[in-house]
């Protein structure tokens, strides 16, 4: 391209991360530069090795030179221009085009599907009272796990992955073994009403495993010692029931309740640091901006295939780095969503005060999740839509339409560029965030599609409902 005699041919130019840190000091660039030798001088800036890169000046992407994504009229001489980077997934998940296998075994509705931190198990939990494992190389049922009364409603991996806990209708918590199917110690008693949702303590506070909470109806929340199977501690203080609970990686527990609030308790001794107050109904759902990174721990979708270690030391620093680089400013954040049909985005470690207040949707919000790059937060509500917002701002970025019946639940692909969700339809959809459109469509369930889990190295998609199947997707 033919570069007019009186515009420049070089601009000072200085690189920025996307979270406003400055990289090196203020270069001479070519207008000709193009987006592979930018990416050579980001990693060279930063002492990498090969990462991929996205660049944008002033909001426009750098997708061939410079020169392409600069409006040189504008430009003035004097001025230092930002390039700000973004890296990039190491790897590109598939979207999941197929059913490969539909597997019967519960006798009643899924409640609830999920992979294991490695991505290498599948549990499921269901209204037959049972929990179940399934062989995801043969794609048939592994174990039968008995030993529930009532309904299975949730189900939680440690991050180790190796036990999961489940919990029941009747308010019992049990822990089983992937391997054997058995059941590892004695059932938990102690809530009064059923539980509505389990979370582990995170690997990186204590790479044991053992402590793990749990929110119930019965308005408590309780934190077990899973080896022994008592309850060591009782945060008490929300004064209906409690909907949802999440263990952060700072050593601070989240719940959110019907009596309207969101409190945040130290794990530690229990105590509540501070309530947060908002919503003008029930709160159904938390998600937090590192609840990927915690989920996944110690493993990574990448390195694992190519260092694998037992040393909890080791693994302990390797998901310690990995929560670091992926805490915004060194801050968790955390979302709300409710049966007020807004969503509220909070900085809970320090602000009592909302970041914002995000409304647009026209029914109570289901399910609410941080894409795993924790760019992007999607939203599923009754009014049969999903909506996407900016997770640093709250700022609304569009709506996803398609469903034609509630959507219950999303799931991130692991490289964050796509969404899947599930609905009352019977349906999934797979979304495109660059496109923000549909990408693919997949019918198959015979009536409502209630839990849906995107294994966390991006193989498989699990999802169950209302017909009792367990279906796995590929591409």
């Amino acid at each position: 391209m033919d570069i007019n005699n009186d515009l420049p041919s070089c601009v000072q130019a200085r690189f920025k991360s996307d979270t406003g840190e400055e990289t090196g000091s203020p270069l001479d660039l070519p207008l000709t530069i193009n987006k592979d030798q930018l990416t050579l001088i980001c990693n060279a800036l930063l002492k990498e090795e090969d990462k991929q890169f996205l660049f944008f000046v002033k909001d426009t992407e750098i997708t061939s030179t410079l020169h392409e994504a600069l409006d040189l009229a504008k430009l003035n001489s004097e001025e230092v221009v930002d390039i700000i980077y973004q890296q990039q997934a190491i790897f590109k998940v598939r979207p999941v085009t197929r059913c490969t296998s539909s597997i019967p075994g519960h006798a009643e509705a899924v409640i609830s599907t999920c992979f294991s931190p490695s991505g290498n198990n599948l549990a499921s939990g269901s209204g037959d009272t049972t929990v179940r494992f399934w062989d995801l190389n043969t794609q048939t049922p592994l174990h039968v796990c008995k030993g529930h009364t009532n309904w299975v409603l949730c189900i939680s991996w440690s991050p180790d992955g190796s036990k999961l806990a489940s919990a029941c209708k009747q308010g019992r918590i049990m822990l089983w073994d992937p391997i054997t199917g058995n059941q590892i110690g004695k059932t938990m008693m102690g809530h009064k009403q059923w539980v509505t949702a389990l979370t582990w303590e995170p690997y990186i506070r204590n790479p044991e495993c053992r402590k793990l909470a749990s929110s119930s109806k019965d308005g408590d929340v309780r934190i077990w010692d899973t080896v022994t199977g008592q309850t060591v501690l009782s945060l008490t203080g929300h004064s209906k029931a409690v909907t949802c609970v999440k263990w952060g990686g700072t050593g601070l527990i989240y719940t959110s309740s019907q009596d309207r609030t969101i409190k945040v308790w130290r794990a530690d001794d229990g105590i509540l640091c501070r309530t947060l107050e908002g919503h003008a109904h029930w709160v159904n759902t938390l998600a937090l901006s590192t609840d990927y990174v915690l989920r996944t721990g110690p493993f990574h979708p990448i390195l694992d295939r190519l260092d694998s270690t037992n040393d909890r030391t080791i693994l302990q620093q390797r998901a310690l780095q990995r929560y670091e680089e992926t805490c915004h400013k060194g801050e968790e954040r955390l979302v709300s969503g409710s049966d007020d049909f807004t969503l509220f985005l909070w900085l809970p470690e320090k602000e009592k005060r909302p970041l914002a207040r995000m409304t647009g949707h026209q029914q109570l919000i289901n399910d609410v999740k941080f894409s795993p790059d924790t760019r992007i937060i999607a939203s599923a509500s009754f009014d049969k839509s999903v909506k996407l917002w900016e997770s640093t701002t709250g700022k609304f970025i569009t709506t996803l339409r398609g469903h034609v019946q509630a959507v219950y639940m999303v799931a991130w692909s692991a490289d964050s560029r796509l969404l899947l969700s599930s609905s009352a339809d019977s349906t999934l959809k797979v979304w495109n965030l660059k496109t923000k459109k549909l990408e693919l469509d997949l019918p198959g369930h015979a009536d409502e599609v209630y839990a849906v889990d995107w294994s966390p190295d991006g193989t498989y998609v699990a999802s169950g409902g209302k017909d009792k199947v367990l279906k796995l997707w590929q591409h």
